[in-house]
């Protein structure tokens, strides 16, 4: 099983601030104990909402919105992916990780949908086209 982990933004990581040299240095070895355990598939820092986008679809209409987006605590700051077997094993190394920020804050843990999760609507013809394109990355 896939989880995304999402950090969730705070008021310090929308306005830009940095983490310190030990929080930068208590994440590295968590992030190592993830790649020593086979577990994570990527993980990232993002840029402040100020720097980015949002798209909004209706119908055939598209609207841009530039940043900053207000809400912050609706906001995702950084995000680690990786394969476990469970969900409880996702929290489990979830609770090992360092708080991400100086403040207090969350962490969402979210099941990646695979096919076989979409049932009759992942045909043979929509899978074969998905393993074509994970093939190709």
């Amino acid at each position: 099983m896939r989880f995304m982990i999402l950090v969730k933004a705070t008021a310090d990581s929308e306005a830009g601030k940095l983490p310190s040299t030990e929080l930068m240095t208590a994440m590295g070895k968590f992030n190592e104990e993830l790649v020593n355990a086979g577990v994570l598939l990527a993980g990232e820092g993002l840029h402040p909402s100020a720097r980015g986008a949002r798209i909004h679809f209706d119908g055939a209409s598209r609207t841009v919105t530039d940043g900053p987006f207000s809400e912050t605590r609706e906001l995702v700051a950084g995000f680690w992916l990786i394969q476990v077997k469970s969900k409880e094993e996702a929290i489990e190394w979830m609770k090992r990780c360092p708080n991400p920020f100086d403040v207090p804050s969350d962490i969402e843990i979210r099941q990646v949908y695979e096919m076989s999760d979409f049932g009759e609507a992942a045909t043979p013809e929509v899978v074969a086209r998905e393993e074509a394109l994970r093939a190709r990355l």
